[in-house]
């Protein structure tokens, strides 16, 4: 019972360890399809306590092991009880991981991984499957920052508490930035400010290096006008009072990055291959998004590096469209949209997270930058991916009239029914490497059923 996982990842010993003492370093490990969240990363590896939020509110407590942290080869935490919502999770008896962390030689590490449980290794497998190659995927984003002079950075982020956010938080905190949350209600910790969209303190970005402006309302849902005007009033405003706070603040701020879309496109694009030079569109989202870029405005005249980041359809099991889709497909249910002919520009959520990054440190990127995938995808496709990563059959497709009974006519073909065929040119011109760089690799990170890097 249990399972024992190892991998070598090209990094050396002290760098690896380090990523795992860093806030955020949990939470980039939890698999997305798992039904749990971090509710608190431990403060030692030596002897703190982590809590994992379960269904029905239930708690898994890990606490950590004294006699087993041998910094930097090794910690340990064990399945502990703190009350009656944390006792459900001790019926699978016991649980002991160790992480142990070995010299290979050449600046590489060993991480082995030993779980002592009654839960079988198959059911354990994907976990630290998905685990590893994170972990490895992760350090070589930031060996590649660091490379470029990206150390020791502090990033002001808005809508950190959103499905990107969490992430992109987590994830610079394990390279070592300083990640400062922008939240419009009181701050709990020195890690938060209080950020007031229609009136943002003059003193707000003091002391940051970049800002990555992520806050706004959902378009998900039917083009109602209180709808429309919500996506509006969350986006334009909020942006051009924080592009104004940037432009005024001097110092250490010289980068202001700004989520976008590739609505700005339009949404009956066809064959059409579209790029970053490519004119606006038609529809509601694409003056929206126009709107939303132009901001941004006070602080490129200021003479920040100002990135819009025009992200196509991320591909998350914890959110988004992936989220919605999936219960579908995991019963058989699941089929192309219509005719399944219009494309599909999507994006895996950390590769996304990568583009932020690089926003940040690569004085190359300006503008507006294409955040998709370097392979777009026709619906019909995307549906046969999404189905053979399930092991499902996608069978019944889905008329039409189903998404406008859902969302209106509008926004069926706004989101739904959307056609639009996006190329990553700036990325590409600049050689990004894409973690996932086609759907099918995208949707088994996502869910689990990526070939094991490791040895058993």
């Amino acid at each position: 019972m249990g399972i024992e996982y190892a991998s070598v990842v090209a990094h050396p010993l002290d760098k690896v360890f380090a990523w795992h003492t860093r806030p955020g370093a949990m939470r980039r490990l939890v698999p997305p399809w798992q039904p749990m969240r971090v509710v608190k990363e431990t403060e030692s590896l030596a002897d703190g306590t982590a809590v994992l939020g379960l269904p029905a509110g239930l708690r898994w407590i890990a606490r950590h092991d004294p006699a087993g942290y041998d910094p930097p080869y090794q910690f340990r935490d064990v399945l502990s009880s703190d009350g009656v919502m944390t006792l459900p999770p001790r019926v699978i008896g016991w649980w002991r991981h160790t992480h142990r962390f070995s010299d290979a030689g050449r600046g590489t590490t060993r991480v082995h991984d030993i779980v002592d449980t009654t839960v079988p290794a198959v059911a354990l497998r994907s976990t630290f499957a998905y685990r590893h190659r994170q972990l490895a995927e992760d350090l070589a984003a930031h060996s590649d920052a660091a490379s470029a002079g990206a150390r020791g950075l502090t990033v002001a982020v808005t809508g950190s508490s959103g499905l990107v956010g969490t992430a992109l938080s987590a994830f610079l905190s394990t390279g070592g930035h300083q990640v400062i949350r922008l939240v419009r209600g009181d701050p709990v910790n020195d890690g938060e400010r209080r950020w007031v969209p229609s009136q943002p303190a003059g003193d707000l970005l003091d002391g940051v290096d970049a800002v990555i402006h992520l806050a706004g309302e959902s378009i998900a849902g039917r083009f109602t006008a209180s709808h429309r005007r919500a996506i509006r009033d969350s986006r334009i405003e909020p942006t051009r009072r924080l592009a104004e706070v940037a432009a005024a603040t001097g110092g250490r701020l010289k980068t202001f990055i700004s989520a976008s879309a590739i609505g700005f496109y339009g949404y009956d694009c066809g064959d059409t291959v579209l790029d970053e030079d490519s004119p606006r569109g038609d529809g509601f989202l694409a003056e929206v998004v126009a709107d939303w870029e132009a901001a941004t405005a006070p602080a490129a005249a200021a003479g920040l590096r100002v990135v819009r980041v025009r992200s196509g359809i991320v591909q998350a099991a914890a959110g988004g469209t992936l989220k919605l889709l999936r219960p579908l497909f995991a019963t058989g249910l699941g089929g192309r949209l219509g005719s399944g002919r219009q494309w599909l520009s999507w994006i895996g959520l950390d590769d996304l997270l990568d583009v932020y990054y690089r926003a940040i440190y690569d004085d190359r990127l300006t503008g507006a930058v294409n955040a998709v995938g370097p392979e777009p995808v026709r619906n019909s496709d995307y549906t046969k991916a999404l189905a053979a990563t399930l092991r499902r059959p996608a069978l019944v497709p889905v008329p039409s009239i189903g998404p406008r009974l859902l969302l209106g006519k509008q926004g069926a073909a706004e989101l739904a029914e959307a056609d639009q065929r996006v190329r990553p040119a700036m990325l590409e011109e600049l050689g990004h490497r894409f973690r996932q760089p086609t759907v099918r690799d995208a949707l088994a990170h996502q869910l689990g059923r990526d070939p094991a890097p490791g040895v058993l």
